[in-house]
């Protein structure tokens, strides 16, 4: 099982990574930035790094909870940088894999050499899968002082996975692979953190406009979003809760989920809490339990806490009228005579409580109503049956324009609710180079 003592032991089992790393700035930098971008036809977030030598831009779909980044190795790949990673390395075994391609039977290229680390790879937008080889090769990634972006940063050996061309099916045009920023000891925030010796930590702001950029940082604040926001300041903790059980779609017996799961103990709509069996709230051989994703686009409940919950919020919202439903939600109503205010449609005030009472995710209109037509918005929840691996999922909808802070050290999660309580949101960081 992971444990916070196993992050620390990283900086030494990643030795493929930290022992060649090189940074062009002269000095280690303090922090990285990526640019987010929503896709609103896939409902996914996409980034875009520079891998391999020559470098060539790589469009990756994000996985808040994916173990690594795995990229397509079947179609053209590229690189004199790139080297496979030996079944005997440490990095194999800091990997948790359990497999290994002692032969293969095609002439060496990327994604197929002797005596390699295997892994799995997921596509959990096609609920697809496969085995792949493990790599590393040159990445480069912008730093920042948190405020603008700083000069680029190469990291020589950046570890990821070989996935077959017939993976990408489902992701986002263009996307060649997908980032995994899970708890896993090969993911790219403790990667980059290893590397370059900053907090094993990172910060992703999604946007929710598809025309304007979202951000994620590796390492520690400040984040600061225009005119001048420092958001790390303010923001609220709640511990991070292991699964011991893996929740990907296909894994090694043995191994921990990467997902990150938060102890959500109750729900609150305009302070009337919400009736439901906590016991769904606890992790139970690997069963239920609340945690974060990108992967989902709306946040998902088990029925009892969905039908709970929606009967509490519509009892709060009596002067919304109800319209048709439009999938996937089940309840809509029309916006001609809900009023708008700075964080969203005037509507009941939905407040997740986390491990004290006085530690709560408060959730607006802007990321609980989705508009899907001129006159009509839906609660943007959706029922995920009566039997799920995870009992609440909360999705990129509701992650929208609200920074959220992992801190794989300190094994908590800081949250800060909605930015346009600010003035500000995640599309506002200064993406205009300061180098």
């Amino acid at each position: 099982m992971a444990t916070s003592s196993s992050f620390i032991l990283c900086s030494l089992l990643l030795c493929l990574v930290s022992s060649q790393t090189l940074a062009t700035t002269g000095s280690q930098p303090k922090a990285l930035v990526i640019p987010v971008t929503k896709d609103s036809s896939k409902l996914q977030y996409t980034t875009q790094i520079k891998q391999r030598t020559p470098l060539v831009p790589i469009k990756l779909t994000i996985d808040v909870g994916g173990i690594f980044q795995w990229v397509d190795c079947g179609s053209g790949y590229v690189s004199s940088s790139y080297r496979p990673v030996s079944c005997d390395s440490q990095t194999c075994t800091a990997s948790g894999s359990g497999a290994c391609t002692a032969e293969c039977y095609t002439p060496p290229a990327p994604g197929c050499y002797n005596n390699t680390c295997s892994h799995m790879t997921n596509n959990p937008f096609s609920n697809s899968g496969g085995m792949g080889e493990m790599a590393s090769d040159t990445t480069v990634i912008q730093s920042t002082d948190g405020r603008t972006v700083g000069k680029a940063v190469t990291v020589p050996g950046a570890v990821f996975t070989c996935g077959a061309t017939w993976l990408l099916g489902g992701l986002s045009a263009g996307a060649l692979g997908m980032a995994g920023l899970g708890r896993s000891e090969v993911s790219l925030p403790v990667q980059f953190a290893s590397a370059l010796k900053f907090p094993k930590k990172f910060a992703m702001c999604l946007s929710s406009s598809s025309s304007s950029n979202g951000v994620i940082f590796f390492g520690d604040g400040p984040y600061v979003f225009l005119p001048n926001v420092e958001v790390s300041k303010s923001l609220m903790y709640t511990p991070l809760i292991l699964n011991p059980v893996s929740t990907a779609g296909s894994y090694f017996q043995g191994n921990p989920s990467t997902d990150y799961f938060i102890n959500l103990t109750s729900i609150k709509i305009n302070g009337k809490a919400v009736l439901l069996n906590t016991t769904l709230l606890t992790i139970t051989e690997g069963n239920g339990g609340t945690k974060i994703s990108t992967v989902n686009p709306y946040t998902v409940m088990e029925t009892s806490i969905f039908k709970a919950f929606v009967k509490v919020f519509r009892q709060e919202a009596k002067n919304l009228t109800k319209v048709s439903s439009v999938k996937p939600f089940k309840y809509c109503f029309s916006s001609k005579n809900t009023p708008s205010t700075r964080v969203g449609p005037a509507v009941p005030i939905i407040d997740l409580v986390m491990h004290s009472s006085s530690v709560y995710w408060r959730i607006f209109g802007a990321n609980s109503m989705a508009q899907v037509k001129e006159d009509a918005i839906c609660l943007g929840f959706v029922d995920g049956g009566s039997n799920p691996r995870t009992s609440i999922v909360i999705g990129g909808y509701q992650l929208e324009d609200n920074l959220v802070q992992i801190d794989l050290e300190k094994a908590r999660l800081g949250f800060s609710s909605s930015l346009r309580f600010k003035q500000t949101t995640c599309s506002n960081f200064n993406f205009t180079s300061s180098a």
